[in-house]
């Protein structure tokens, strides 16, 4: 059987499981971030397709599995049992071009349906994490570890950061962006990283010399 020749091809695919999120990169230098939810709500598989209703209840849903479909697909086993559709890059690269308006299409179907979002996924009640702090952070903090409670508006470790800096502006320097790594759960993150209730977050500076509020 022949095989669909892709008139786009991927040069990096990289699941993020703890942010339940696809990257991808194209060769045309295009990429984009796809949430796991994003793709199981817009599977291709008929079963999918037919149900006449939007896809709901899958705000947590993630992938375990990503399984080559020759040269030119690729079938994305989900942690709710999903494993019948198949994604084209083509599919995958429309996808990305259009999330904005698929989702909001999608976000207006839920509406109609009378489905309330995140149900699932709730962040409501208190939520506490672990912060570790190495080298310099740890003279200037006076302290090597904390458990604070975050708000709700961090959600990942760029709001982290950022909630950091805002907690206590006469230390905000010491956060500036670029000057050090970020482990969650003592796994290098991304900005895009998800921040969880009971994460372990490790500020890890990039160099032994802590930034000055004269630089900033």
């Amino acid at each position: 059987m022949s095989e669909k020749q892709p008139t786009r091809t991927p040069t990096a695919i990289n699941l993020h499981s703890k942010s339940r999120l696809l990257a991808i990169e194209f060769s045309d230098g295009a990429s984009f971030r796809l949430p796991c939810e994003y793709l199981r709500v817009f599977a291709k598989a008929k079963e999918v397709r037919t149900l006449g209703n939007p896809v709901t209840g899958k705000e947590s849903v993630n992938i375990t599995r990503i399984e080559p479909q020759g040269q030119y697909a690729v079938r994305f086993i989900f942690d709710d049992g999903h494993d019948s559709s198949i994604y084209s890059w083509d599919t995958l690269y429309e996808l990305g071009v259009n999330q904005e308006q698929n989702w909001q299409a999608y976000q207006e179907s839920l509406r109609k349906a009378g489905y309330k979002p995140g149900a699932s996924d709730s962040t409501e009640g208190p939520r506490h994490i672990q912060l570790l702090y190495f080298t310099y952070l740890v003279k200037q903090l006076q302290k090597e570890a904390e458990q604070v409670e975050i708000p709700p508006s961090v959600t990942d470790v760029s709001s982290l950061i950022e909630w950091l800096r805002r907690r206590n502006p006469d230390q905000a320097h010491l956060f500036r962006e670029g000057s050090f790594q970020v482990t969650v759960n003592k796994q290098f993150s991304e900005p895009f990283t998800r921040i969880d209730a009971d994460d372990e977050v490790a500020l890890i500076p990039t160099s032994p010399n802590a930034p000055t509020k004269a630089n900033k």
